[in-house]
């Protein structure tokens, strides 16, 4: 979800977040809500959903059962993103970058009342993506909360935000979904529990890409994508075979699932060999693509098909060199039939 508009009458969390909500809804009843909030947890479980749900509470005339309404007034314009006091902010078309431009006007949006009297409310999502200039304009709004305003800023990676931000807001950690609450809810959509369970295994117990790998058509590709790394390690596939594998993606989402794979593949990696060659090579690897995650956030642009090619290249020279490659080869589980 990344925009506020065509929305459900009631916005509720996901399962796996009932333990935050109840905690906001006591905060709400003693008047301690924090004025800005920083939701920090992995990609596709669910966290805009929650900033969501909350947003609609607090712009909620008559809350009922720990939610939104869904008849109020407010709860008709927020379910279609004309309510006057409440702003979603995000990267904007063809930008990965929430920009100086947009939080100047969070900073305008701020310092004005309230038009249905009760509170205004602004999330930006993914909150890392905002440049040094934007994240220094919103510091004024956050040094400064005006009473009636709520900021609830949402991100994967926390130390993507500076600290002078993080030091102004209220934390929020939140874990990986349980797998039997993912489970559970997955089933919702496949109707099968065997279905459910080889779809979160593929997506890394992130529930919301199962399902979308589950609704779209990508499941097999991405299968296809998962083995890519131990075929290049062994030597199975070149690197232009492997690199044509990545070619529909996005550089952010080749970003994230390589690191998803170089962190699976430092997983096999036994425990008394991490400060070994094996798991310094590993940990370099990732090391670089961290770098170039936090690049792609900040505005950088690169050439798709050159950074593809450099980093499968640098995966094969470090990873698929003997005996190296044949020792973390035989950890991958691939068997090569």
């Amino acid at each position: 979800m990344t925009e506020a508009a065509g929305l459900p009458a009631i916005s509720t969390p996901l399962p796996w977040h009932e333990g935050e909500w109840a905690q906001f809804n006591k905060q709400m009843e003693v008047g301690r809500l924090p004025h800005a909030l920083l939701l920090v947890g992995s990609q596709h479980t669910g966290k805009s959903q929650l900033a969501m749900a909350l947003s609609r509470l607090l712009l909620c005339a008559h809350p009922r059962d720990a939610h939104n309404c869904g008849e109020c007034h407010a709860c008709e314009l927020s379910a279609t993103g004309g309510h006057g006091d409440f702003l979603w902010v995000t990267p904007g078309e063809k930008s990965r970058v929430i920009k100086i431009d947009q939080v100047r006007e969070v900073v305008r949006f701020t310092g004005k009342t309230a038009g249905f009297g009760l509170r205004k409310v602004i999330v930006l999502s993914p909150a890392e993506s905002m440049n040094v200039n934007a994240f220094n304009a919103l510091l004024k709004s956050l040094e400064e909360p005006a009473g009636d305003t709520y900021l609830i800023l949402v991100c994967d990676r926390l130390y993507g935000i500076p600290a002078t931000i993080r030091s102004r807001c209220r934390i929020l950690q939140l874990p990986m979904p349980a797998s039997s609450l993912s489970l559970e809810w997955l089933d919702l959509t496949t109707g099968q529990r065997q279905r459910s369970r080889e779809l979160l295994a593929l997506a890394d117990g992130l529930p919301l890409l199962a399902q979308s790998l589950y609704l779209g058509d990508g499941v097999d590709a991405l299968a296809a994508r998962r083995r890519a790394l131990g075929e290049l390690i062994g030597g199975r596939i070149t690197v232009h075979q492997a690199r044509a594998l990545f070619g529909e993606l996005d550089v952010p989402v080749f970003l994230e699932q390589l690191t998803g794979d170089l962190q699976r593949l430092l997983g096999t990696i036994p425990a008394d060999k991490l400060r070994g060659v094996q798991g310094r090579r590993v940990f370099a690897l990732l090391d670089d693509v961290a770098n170039l995650r936090r690049a792609v956030s900040a505005g950088s642009n690169p050439s798709k098909d050159l950074l593809v090619e450099a980093l499968l290249s640098k995966v094969h020279r470090q990873l698929g060199a003997d005996p190296l490659g044949d020792s973390i080869h035989a950890r991958t589980g691939d068997t090569g039939k």
